[in-house]
């Protein structure tokens, strides 16, 4: 069971791969998750990547896609994974398709989590998080009992300049100039498969289990 999860910044996918790979007993794969190990544990692939985050610049397709065949020939995965974050281009995609053809593997599905812009504007604008202790509060959906203030340590909260409404329209931006074509190349794979993910979160969980199971 080899799962893409796809959507807009802030669409919950990143959640939802998490409760999906717990559920089924696959490991939750994040590229960045997969560079930062490579870099503390020092292998070639991860010293090759550091010279190209140091400098600001982004890691090639084909070194990303190495360090994740990487990670997923380990045992772990020999049922299949739930990768989050990669890929972001369609260069990538045919990058990692042609990879994993070579291995006598494919993705199975490609889940998109779809949710209007308009909706993940207010989502992430909302947002609030303590800088004290890392806790995340919503000003609608998960407010903190006294506004302002984190429930937990009683720090005060900020609004992140990643969830600045300017900041998060710009990332919408990219994400529908270079992620979203994603959506028609796997659906003409086959594997696409869609969820409305502006429903509460276990409904969201409930549609992609139904899918995949």
């Amino acid at each position: 069971m080899k799962i893409i999860m796809l959507g807009a910044p802030g669409a919950g996918k990143g959640t939802q791969a998490k409760m999906i790979a717990e559920k089924f007993g696959v490991p939750h794969i994040s590229t960045g998750d997969i560079f930062r190990a490579n870099i503390k544990e020092g292998t070639e692939l991860g010293m090759e990547a550091k010279k190209y985050m140091d400098q600001g610049l982004l890691v090639p397709d084909e070194l990303t896609v190495k360090i994740l065949l990487d990670r997923v020939a380990r045992e772990d995965c020999a049922d299949g994974y739930v990768l989050d974050g990669f890929p972001r281009t369609i260069p990538q995609a045919e990058v990692l398709d042609a990879a994993l053809e070579k291995l006598n593997e494919k993705i199975d599905y490609a889940v998109n989590v779809d949710v209007p812009d308009e909706n993940i504007v207010k989502r992430m604008s909302g947002r609030r998080a303590c800088p004290k202790c890392g806790a995340t509060f919503h000003v609608e959906h998960i407010p903190p009992k006294q506004e302002g203030i984190c429930d937990s340590c009683g720090g005060e909260l900020v609004l992140r300049d990643d969830d600045r409404q300017e900041t998060v329209q710009n990332r919408l931006k990219v994400y529908h100039d270079q992620t979203q074509p994603l959506i028609d190349y796997y659906g003409k794979k086959g594997v696409l498969k869609s969820v409305d993910g502006t429903v509460e979160m276990q409904k969201v969980f409930q549609a992609i289990s139904d899918i995949i199971k």
